[in-house]
């Protein structure tokens, strides 16, 4: 199985009510008609997220597909033309980013029923190669902050390595993924010793600074040709 991520930024002339209506009930059932797709799912940022101001995205689209032969052989079927298509009318197209990941299940547990969902993009150190990044965020830090007690579900996304045989640097190296009954929870979280030494840990493989964050909750697109 082959998972495929869009992170998407809305049109500048659009609303958040409207870029979320729009991408899931016009956009959404597009998506669910292409071929090979066994997996959709929304998620789509917290509107109390923008009190402060806009977000980096508005949220992320992620789609599975049996491998990464079908994904290129349903590219240019009708369904996924009309998918694409249909971008322009709610998206800023120029801020969509692509990646193609492998998916690590780091803590393994349910997604309660209404959970928030944390997206974190990650950046590997800098000067660290890529395998190296790798394999310390899955097999050191991983583990370490599985052990943040309110965390319910937690997957590491890993971008691809085809993704550096390009002549241009991705955007991200990966998505961290955490699931929590709620913000208040993620909130009781941060107080805890567990995610002191998570943080802690960070400057061991990621660039400085603090990760850019969006806080969502996902809806699950049922894919029309599943049979």
């Amino acid at each position: 199985m082959i998972k495929s991520i869009r992170l998407f930024k809305r049109r500048p002339d659009m609303s958040v009510q409207a870029f979320q209506e729009y991408w899931l009930n016009i956009h959404g059932p597009l998506v669910a008609k292409v071929p090979g797709l066994k997996r959709c799912v929304q998620s789509r940022a917290l509107v109390q997220g923008y009190g402060k101001g806009d977000l980096l995205f508005d949220g992320i689209d992620e789609r599975w597909f049996e491998s990464a032969q079908v994904i290129e052989a349903v590219r240019k079927s009708p369904e996924a033309e009309a998918v694409v298509r249909d971008e322009a009318t709610f998206l800023d197209c120029s801020r969509t980013v692509l990646m193609y990941v492998d998916v690590f299940v780091i803590k393994d547990g349910p997604v309660p029923e209404n959970a928030v969902k944390n997206i974190e993009f990650v950046n590997r150190r800098p000067g660290m190669a890529v395998p190296a990044f790798q394999r310390y965020w899955r097999e050191i830090h991983g583990p370490i902050a599985a052990r943040i007690p309110v965390i319910r579900r937690y997957e590491q996304n890993h971008l691809a390595s085809i993704a550096y045989s390009g002549a241009s640097t991705p955007l991200y190296d990966g998505l961290a993924i955490t699931w929590f009954d709620s913000t208040a929870e993620m909130r009781r979280g941060a107080a805890t010793p567990e995610y002191v030494a998570t943080r802690g840990d960070e400057a061991n493989f990621l660039s400085p600074g603090h990760l850019p964050i969006i806080i969502t909750r996902e809806h699950l697109l049922p894919p029309a040709n599943t049979p």
